[in-house]
């Protein structure tokens, strides 16, 4: 068994393959079906709708990790208010972490409930130029428990894309949860009826979370999802009394930078621990605007400009292929 599943994982021809439910690997595959019916992606009047609804949307860009508690929520937050810094542009956040959204609580939205018009689902204001829609608005205690199987989940991720008014948006940012399934899939191929730029995949330096990470790198190439490049979250301590660094995490194989060597795939920057990070995200401000001179800051903006070079470079291929 162990030897079937370890094949099936290895050739799997991806949900966008036509060879998808009907290859060899994908015997045993609880999601043969859906695959071998061409279910996979979103249907023709499903697409229309999604493509209406997200037109205005200029770039996506998904915040991706297989491995938990690497500060990829955090990420997402900074990555959004580093972009909205900038008052010409109209940046949304979305959280599809559905079992544990902690946008809300990062984004100091905790308590806000969504509003609807005519026009769809209003997404929750922290500033005129950054919106955010998560589950979190949808309970009615931050405590709540979501207990749900893959089918809701999914129907949610369709509903925050065709339903929620996001007027015109010059970056679209998605929040995952850690791993490679059911809200990964949908989210991937509900947007395939539109575009996405690509994908920031956020680790942290030691092998435990690496491991998880190249599975999500794996995902990403499977499903023919761009990777615009890897992030190295908690990247050493430098106290702020003696100024010695320390490695809470030993990056024991060579951390990210290895990683991305060996994959082929580009190092974004490495952010260092910030205690100062946590303490704003527990009180919803940005540490961006809180601590302007922290190296973690300085680190943050130049991995913030290089996502908006990629955008850029990926708009004008886009045109020019057009």
């Amino acid at each position: 068994l162990a030897a079937q599943l370890s094949l099936s994982l290895t050739e799997c021809p991806g949900t966008g393959s036509a060879q998808a439910g009907r290859a060899a690997a994908c015997q045993g595959c609880p999601n043969q079906g859906l695959c071998a019916a061409g279910a996979a992606g979103p249907d023709p009047a499903e697409a229309a709708e999604l493509r209406a609804r997200l037109r205005a949307v200029r770039h996506t860009v998904l915040v991706l990790s297989g491995k938990g508690g690497v500060g990829k929520s955090t990420f997402s937050a900074l990555l959004a208010h580093g972009l909205a810094a900038d008052e010409t542009k109209q940046v949304a956040l979305l959280d599809i972490d559905i079992c544990g959204p902690s946008i809300p609580k990062m984004m100091g939205l905790e308590g806000e409930q969504v509003h609807q018009s005519g026009s769809g689902w209003s997404p929750v204001y922290v500033e005129e130029n950054l919106g955010v829609m998560s589950v979190g608005f949808l309970l009615s205690s931050p405590d709540d428990a979501v207990i749900w199987r893959g089918p809701k989940k999914n129907g949610l991720i369709k509903q925050f894309l065709r339903d929620v008014d996001w007027g015109e948006v010059d970056y679209l940012i998605v929040d995952t949860p850690p791993g490679t399934s059911d809200e990964h899939l949908s989210i991937v191929q509900y947007l395939s009826a539109t575009h996405i730029d690509g994908a920031v995949i956020v680790t942290t330096p030691q092998e435990v979370s690496l491991q998880d990470v190249r599975k999500e790198i794996n995902f990403c190439r499977k499903v023919k999802l761009p990777i615009i490049g890897v992030v190295e979250n908690m990247s050493g301590f430098v106290c702020p009394k003696c100024k010695n660094e320390s490695q809470i995490f030993p990056p024991t194989t060579g951390g990210a930078e290895k990683m991305c060597q060996n994959l082929n795939v580009s190092l974004l920057g490495k952010v260092p621990l910030d205690p100062q990070i946590g303490k704003s995200c527990d009180r919803g401000q940005s540490f961006l605007a809180e601590a302007p001179e922290s190296p973690a800051t300085l680190s943050y903006r130049n991995i913030i400009q290089r996502i908006q070079e990629y955008c850029e470079q990926h708009h004008f291929q886009e045109e020019k292929i057009m």
